[in-house]
C-alpha cells in the first residue's frame, strides 16, 4: 500500500450541492444538544485473540469511541501502533484490487459506521498505560514547545488522513504540577492546530460551515495523581473528561477492595481505598464543570484469590481471560461463585470458597443502574467504559453498557442522549476511498 497521497483521484473542489445542501442544513459546529453522553474506548489489538472487530461495536447506543491507542516518537510525532489491524486488514466486502492509496482495517470500518451513525464520533486516542507510564514516552514531548507543537501537528495530520473527529489523551499520569501544566500546555496546542484545520475547510475548501473536532483526557482518580494537574484551567480547554474511575484495586493491595465502588465503606474501610463519590467532589471542588465529566467504569473485574473475603488479606494473582487477575464481565461471574452486595460501597462482588477461596470484584447491572442514577444525580455529562470487548452484546439484558443507558433515558430519570453531529469530509486525506467518500462501498452518509 502506497504513502504517497494520490493526486489522480482529488475530491472535487468544495462539497457537491447535496453536501452542502445538508451541511446547510445541520450546523457542525455547534454544541451538543444536551443529554449525555455515551463514550466507549476500542482497541486496535481487540481483533485477535479477542475477536472484536468494529462491527461489534454498538454504534447506534454510543455517542464517541475512542481509538486506543496511538503512540508517539520522543519528538514528540504521533503515529498508529498496529498497522494491520489500523489500516490493512481486509474485512468482508473490501476489494484486494482497488486503484490507488486506500485505507481498511479496523479505521475504514469505523469511517463507515460514522457514515450510517451520525452522532456518533470517533477519537484518537494516545497513551494508555504502557506507553505513557511503563515507558514515559510523553514526558520528553511535552516537556518543550518544539515537542508539544509537532505532537499536536502530527494529531491534525492523522484527523485529515484517517478521518477522525478529535483527540483524547491518556498520559498516566503527570507526576507534579510542572508536568500538570505541561500537559494543558500540550492540549492548548492541539486545541489550536484543530481548531486552524477546521477552519481551514471552510476557507480552502468551501465547505459552508467548519467541524468542530473534540478534545478529551482519561483523568485519574487517585487523589496522589490528579493533585499534580490544575483541573479548572483543563477543564477550559477540554470537552469532556473520562474520570478512570476503576482500578481502585488489584494485586499491588495488601488487602482485597473494591476497584469500582460508587462510595467509602464505614464498616469495612479497607474494603474501600479509593471512592468515586469522594473524588467527584474533588474534582467540582477544583472548579470542573460537572456536565465536563464523564464517569468512567470496567467492563472487567478483578480477582483476589486465597483470601477469606471482602477487606481481608490474599494471596498471589488469581486467573483471568487475557491476563492474570483480570475477567472480562462478559464471564463473569464464574460458576460456583456466590453474588454479594455491598450496600455501603454500592458494589458487587463475587465469593468462591473454592480453593482456598476467591473475590472478583465488577459491575453487575444493578451497579450499572445505580451509577446511572448517579450521574444523573450529580449532573454528570455521562458515561464512559473500558473496554468493548468485555460487554456483553447490547442485545443481551444483562449488558452493562445497555442497563446504565436504558437507565439514563427511562423511568426514573427520562434524561436523553446528547446529540452532535460528526464529520465525514476528510479532502485532504492521503487515502482515496476516505477522500472520495468510499465511492465503491455503497454507504451513503445518513441525513440528519
Amino acid at each position: 500500500m502506497s504513502s504517497g497521497h494520490a493526486e489522480s483521484t482529488p475530491i472535487a473542489q468544495g462539497p457537491s450541492s447535496s453536501v452542502v445542501q445538508g451541511l446547510a442544513q445541520t450546523p457542525v459546529a455547534a454544541k451538543p444538544s444536551g443529554g449525555f453522553r455515551s463514550v466507549a474506548y476500542f482497541t486496535n489489538w481487540g481483533i485477535y485473540g479477542r475477536n472484536y472487530p468494529p462491527s461489534k461495536i454498538p454504534a447506534e447506543k454510543l455517542t464517541h469511541v475512542l481509538y486506543a491507542f496511538a503512540d508517539n516518537k520522543p519528538d514528540g510525532t504521533v503515529f498508529l501502533t498496529d498497522t494491520w489491524s489500523d489500516l490493512e486488514k481486509h474485512y468482508e466486502g473490501d476489494s484486494w484490487n482497488d486503484v490507488g492509496t486506500n485505507m481498511y482495517g479496523n479505521l475504514k470500518q469505523l469511517n463507515l459506521l460514522k457514515r450510517r451513525n451520525r452522532n456518533l464520533k470517533i477519537l484518537l486516542s494516545i497513551g494508555g498505560w504502557t506507553y505513557t507510564n511503563t515507558n514515559k514516552h510523553l514526558d520528553e514531548p511535552a516537556g518543550n514547545r518544539e515537542g508539544r507543537l509537532r505532537f499536536a501537528k502530527s494529531c491534525v495530520q492523522l484527523i485529515k488522513d484517517m478521518g477522525f473527529d478529535g483527540i483524547d489523551i491518556d498520559w498516566e499520569y503527570p507526576q507534579n504540577p510542572g508536568q500538570g501544566e505541561q500537559l494543558l500546555l500540550l492540549l492548548q496546542a492541539i486545541r489550536e492546530e484543530m481548531d486552524a484545520y477546521a477552519r481551514s475547510l471552510v476557507t480552502r475548501h468551501g465547505y459552508p460551515r467548519a467541524p468542530h473536532f473534540e478534545l478529551s483526557i482519561a483523568a485519574p482518580a487517585g487523589k496522589t495523581n490528579y493533585q499534580n494537574l490544575p483541573l479548572d484551567r483543563l477543564a477550559g480547554v477540554l470537552d469532556f473528561i473520562n474520570l478512570m474511575a476503576y482500578d481502585y484495586s488489584g494485586a499491588w493491595e495488601t488487602a482485597t477492595s473494591h476497584q469500582a465502588n460508587l462510595y467509602a465503606s464505614q464498616s469495612n474501610p479497607r474494603s474501600t481505598p479509593f471512592n468515586t463519590h469522594g473524588v467527584i467532589n474533588d474534582y467540582l471542588a477544583a472548579g470542573v464543570p460537572s456536565e465536563k465529566i464523564v464517569l468512567g467504569m470496567p467492563l472487567y473485574g478483578r480477582a483476589f484469590p486465597h483470601t477469606e473475603g471482602m477487606g481481608k488479606p490474599f494471596g498471589g494473582v488469581g486467573d483471568g481471560d487475557w491476563e492474570k487477575g483480570i475477567w472480562d464481565y462478559k464471564n463473569l461471574p464464574k460458576p460456583g461463585s456466590q453474588l454479594l452486595y455491598d450496600s455501603e460501597a454500592e458494589a458487587h462482588y463475587s465469593w468462591d470458597p473454592a480453593n482456598g477461596g476467591t473475590v472478583i470484584t465488577y459491575d453487575t447491572p444493578f451497579i450499572a443502574q445505580r451509577k446511572a442514577d448517579y450521574i444523573v444525580q450529580r449532573k454528570l455529562g455521562g458515561a464512559m467504559w473500558w473496554e468493548l470487548s468485555g460487554d456483553r452484546p447490547v442485545t443481551d439484558a444483562n449488558s452493562l453498557i445497555l442497563n446504565t443507558l436504558n437507565r439514563l433515558t427511562t423511568a426514573p430519570n427520562n434524561g436523553k442522549i446528547s446529540f452532535s453531529e460528526n464529520w465525514v469530509w476528510y479532502p485532504d486525506s492521503k487515502f482515496d476511498n476516505l477522500r472520495t467518500g468510499f465511492p465503491k462501498d455503497n454507504v451513503p452518509i445518513v441525513e440528519i
